[in-house]
This record gives structure tokens, C-alpha cells and sequence, in this order.
């Protein structure tokens, strides 16, 4: 496995990552999983980038993990198949989905399985008119393992998200739309230019807020309310001795453009 499955390119302050196996519809083997994490280590602790934009090569976002090789795992036992396939997956989608800096998915093509439980965890998603989703893991007798029984329910509802899940029929990018698992629908041709915009128009504000934002998100949709309202004060509460925070009042009170730092 060479580096060359998750592409990397900076575009300003955007990096870029591609799934690059167009040959197998970009599916997810261990070693692209284990790449794509490290990828992310790489982006969150340098500082000249401010958010991440996610698509596929070819004519997938990704068809889903590799069945050939997960299927090897299976024949290894039940201990081996949990360690090797479930968990590296739900890890990968647990750290974008917790991850610092905003993930924006470019869903260009096909959104199977696992393309479509990323499309789920990352921050938002931006999907081609052209791109088609399904959760079809009922298929060869498995429920999804990546975090779709868990997060497809939360964006779209029980019965509408179990009407995918135990169906395996595939759907529209509209009807991922309808279901909130894409923020916007655009023409195919015009899908990485709406995916860059989203990222610039957040990296005119103060990249800590931001992050404190996700945090408070992420956190706050598994506790009760009130927990929540204390995540939220939480976060407020680290931006206080921030530099960012007063040069925003400072704007605000001066009417001009802020001029954020991230310290």
C-alpha cells in the first residue's frame, strides 16, 4: 500500500483529501482507514490549515470498506473481525467527527456503506447531483459498523433511517438532503468550488470559536439538555482569555474586519 490512497493538497487554507482507488470505487481498506487518520494527525497540529474538504476519486466518494479483505477477517473469528474491521472504522469516524477544524464531505459519486457513514460524521457535507448513497451492509448480512445505526438515526429519524437500513435500497443526493445527511445539493460540476466557498466563509471567523463550537456539538448531542448547557459554558469559558475573543469584540465595537490569530 503506497501513500498514494489519500491524496494530499493544499488549496490557501483548505487542504484536500481524495480517496484514490477509483479501480475498487474508493473502498476503505485498513491501510487507507489507518492513512486517512494519520492525515488528519498531520492537518490538526499545523497551523496554516484551517479546515479540511473530503471527496473521492473517479466516479466514488467511496464505495464502503473492502469486503474482500474484511471478509478474511471474519474467517480469523469474531475477536479479530471486531479488532481489525469495527473498530479501526469507527474510530476513523469518530475522530472526524470530534476532529478540531471543520470537515467538509465533497460527495461526488457513489456514497455506499462506509462513504456514506463519513458523509454522516463529518461536520457538513456538500453532495453532486450526480452522487448516490445507499447503507446496504443488510446486503451480506451485517448492520453497519462504522456508526451508521448509531448517527443515521440521529440526523434522519428512526423510521426513516431504519427504512435504509434494513432495506439496503439506494438513494438519491435529494433524498440525503431531505434526510440531513448533506447540507446542499449542486450541480456536479460545480461541487469542489461549493465545497471550498463553505470553507472560506467559516475561516473568516476565529478558528478556537470554531473548534469550541464542534466540541459543544459533538459532545452536547449525547447528554441530556442540561449537561449540554454545561458543555456549552464550557466552551465558552476556555475562549475567555483567548486573543481571538477580544479582537472580535474589538471589531465588532469598532466596525471593522476582525483579524483572528488563533491564540
Amino acid at each position: 500500500m503506497t501513500e498514494d490512497t489519500v491524496l494530499f493538497e493544499m488549496r490557501g487554507r483548505v487542504a484536500l483529501l481524495t480517496l484514490n482507488r477509483p479501480d475498487k470505487l474508493n473502498a476503505l481498506n485498513y491501510a487507507t482507514n489507518d492513512l486517512l487518520l494519520r492525515r488528519l494527525d498531520e492537518i490538526e497540529v499545523d497551523e496554516k490549515i484551517g479546515a479540511v474538504v473530503l471527496t473521492g476519486s473517479g466516479r466514488a466518494f467511496s464505495a464502503g470498506g473492502d469486503i474482500h479483505e474484511f471478509s478474511e477477517s471474519v474467517k480469523r473469528g469474531v475477536d479479530i473481525a471486531v479488532r481489525e474491521f469495527v473498530r479501526r472504522g469507527q474510530a476513523m469516524t469518530a475522530r472526524m467527527e470530534a476532529f478540531p477544524k471543520p470537515i467538509i464531505a465533497a460527495v461526488n459519486g457513489i456514497a455506499f456503506g462506509g462513504g456514506c457513514e463519513i458523509t454522516e460524521a463529518v461536520h457538513l457535507a456538500v453532495a453532486s447531483d450526480q452522487a448516490l448513497f445507499a447503507k446496504p451492509e443488510i446486503n451480506i448480512g451485517i448492520p453497519p459498523t462504522f456508526g451508521g445505526t448509531q448517527r443515521l438515526p440521529r440526523l434522519a429519524g428512526r423510521k426513516r433511517a431504519l427504512e435504509y437500513l434494513l432495506t439496503g435500497d439506494t438513494f438519491t443526493s435529494q433524498r440525503a438532503f431531505e434526510l440531513g445527511i448533506v447540507n446542499r445539493v449542486v450541480p456536479h460540476d460545480e461541487l469542489l468550488n461549493t465545497a471550498f466557498d463553505l470553507a472560506d466563509r467559516i475561516l473568516r471567523h476565529s478558528p478556537l470559536a470554531a473548534a469550541r463550537i464542534i466540541t459543544a456539538v459533538t459532545r452536547g448531542l449525547n447528554v441530556s439538555i442540561a449537561e449540554g448547557l454545561q458543555i456549552e459554558a464550557e466552551q465558552f469559558a476556555r475562549m475567555v482569555a483567548t486573543a481571538d475573543i477580544t479582537e472580535g469584540l474589538g471589531a465588532w465595537i469598532a466596525r471593522r474586519v476582525p483579524n483572528y490569530t488563533g491564540r
